[in-house]
Formats: structure tokens, sequence, C-alpha cells
């Protein structure tokens, strides 16, 4: 049972409850029946099974935490589930959740298009023929990434080529109506060369043909990934938590 304030039914609710906040355009797919609440300036959101994380929130940590830990405490969320929180630490959990695991990211946008940087020209749409490469790619140089060939959360893959080589990759996850960027990945033995910017700015500038905002998520410890996505424009941001529960 969701204890709230205000029970909000659909995404157009929803997203007028958060304000059209970039992260919420995101978070609420199209044609879903999300279902979510409001309580003390904090908004969140129970997701349909099977499309991600459980749910998510935006404004103030505690009243979202206070509403999830309701929900895990009645068996609606359950171990193996995670959250997208507000900013919070292991001590504001401490008591409310079994956490498995608990990660610190941020979600950053942009309106503008980049700066062009130096190779971006360079940077094609790729096709189901080059997923051997991309496969390739991957386990060489960023064996951890969730994105990969086959994953039906992808819309489209780019990468940028030496020759016959596939030296940098990254894909379009694009949903709700915030385009998005995923996986960005540079070969092991080709990084510090400029590829990493060549590669954003070019799906960056790709994707803002299609959508108002483009956005992606990097954790908070990257910081030289955040210093070249703040170079490129990447100035909207948004602190998360992601909480997998045990």
């Amino acid at each position: 049972m969701i204890i709230a304030d205000q029970v909000l039914v659909g995404r157009d609710t929803l997203l007028a409850a958060a304000d059209h906040h970039p992260y919420a355009r995101h978070a609420l797919w199209r044609d879903q029946e999300a279902r979510g609440w409001r309580r003390d300036g904090a908004v969140g959101w129970l997701l349909p099974p099977g499309q991600g994380p459980a749910g998510g929130a935006l404004g103030p940590a505690g009243p979202a935490l206070e509403v999830f830990a309701g929900l895990v405490a009645d068996g609606t969320l359950r171990a193996g589930h995670w959250l997208h929180l507000p900013r919070t630490s292991a001590d504001q959990l401490a008591g409310r959740f079994t956490v498995a695991r608990l990660d610190e990211w941020d979600f950053l946008w942009t309106t503008t298009a980049p700066p062009e940087q130096a190779g971006e020209d360079r940077v094609v749409r790729l096709t189901e023929a080059d997923h051997p490469a991309l496969d390739a790619l991957i386990e060489y140089s960023f064996p951890t990434t969730t994105s990969r060939p086959g994953d039906p959360r992808i819309v489209d893959w780019y990468g940028i080529r030496d020759g016959d080589r596939l030296i940098a990759c990254g894909t379009d996850r694009s949903r709700g109506d915030i385009g998005f960027l995923a996986g960005l990945t540079v070969a092991a033995d080709r990084r510090g060369r400029g590829l990493g910017a060549a590669l954003t700015a070019g799906m960056t500038r790709a994707l803002l043909g299609r959508y108002d905002h483009v956005a992606l998520g990097v954790y908070t410890d990257n910081v030289g990934a955040i210093r070249l996505y703040r170079r490129l424009g990447y100035t909207g941001a948004e602190p998360r938590s992601s909480v997998h529960l045990g």
C-alpha cells in the first residue's frame, strides 16, 4: 500500500507532478502503466515488472525512502528489485532496507549542440553486421557494461573505425521522449586521443535531431568523464542513487 499525500496514476499525471523534469521524462516510458504518489515534496513511481528498475523518485530523499520502505514491508518490493532514488546515503537506508548494492551516479543532460570535436565526422551508425566487432571491442575494453548487442533496450549503435577495426562505440538507448546515450566505449589502446569526445559529440548531435533533450548517466567517481561531458554541454544534473534490495 502506498501511504502518500496524493496517489498519481498514469504517465501524464506523474510528469505533471514532477514538473516534466528530464529524468522523469526518461524514466517513465510512453504507453507505460505507471502509478505513483506525491509526499512532502517528493514524487515517486512504481513501474511494471520486467522493464528494469521497479521504481524511482525525484525530490527530497527522506519522504521517498519512507514510502518505498512501506512498500518493502508490505511485500510490494522484494529482494532482487532495485530503485533509482534521489541521492541518499547508506546511513539513511539503514533500518529501512536490506541493501545488496548501492551505486551513486549522475543523470546529466543537454539541450544544445556540443562544440564541434576533432574526428566527430568519423562517427557512423552501425548495423547488425557490426555485432561481432562490437562484442570484441566491448569484451576487450568495457566488459562490465550493461549495453551489449541483442539488448532490446538499444535503438541504435554508433561507432568509429580505424580501417577495418572498430575502435569506439556507443548506444542510443533513448526512451520516453528523452534521447539517451549509454555504453560509451573506447578501445583500451586508443584512449587519450579524443575519441571519447568525438563519439559523444557525434552521437549527441545525432540525437538532438530527434529529441529536445539528450541525457546520459555517469558514476560519480568517474571524474574525467564528468569533466568531458560538462565541456560538451551536459550542464543539467540530477544526482541519483541506485538501491538494489537484498
